[in-house]
């Protein structure tokens, strides 16, 4: 999947944002100031995404592509390498899951905006 791609499904999500706070090349999405993606917008990119521990590990064990989060919590973040020869599914489906493990630990005024 081409970073473009993964730009407007980040940006699509409900309340979603990006913004640059790191340096010019690592794009980042946040739900109510909360990060759920980062995306790095050099070469070779890699799409860091919040996880459920249990599954982070899993993810890591079935596919080679997926590492522990670089610069994250090991435990809460996967990093997904080779973006483009992955299917579009698998980075889909794993937006949303990070997506939504950050919605639902906002507050609850939060989200029934």
């Amino acid at each position: 999947m081409d970073i473009e791609k993964i730009r407007e499904i980040c940006v699509s999500k409900p309340f979603a944002t990006e913004c640059f706070p790191f340096d010019e090349t690592t794009l980042v999405f946040k739900v109510h100031e909360k990060v759920f993606a980062l995306l790095l917008l050099k070469h070779p990119h890699r799409l860091n995404l919040k996880c459920d521990p249990d599954e982070a590990i899993q993810l890591r064990e079935t596919y080679n592509f997926v590492l522990p989060g670089y610069h994250m919590n090991k435990k809460h973040w996967n990093t997904i390498t080779d973006i483009e020869n992955v299917p579009d599914s698998f980075i889909i489906d794993n937006i949303h899951n990070s997506y939504q493990l950050v919605w639902n630990k906002l507050p609850l005024r939060l989200r029934s905006k």
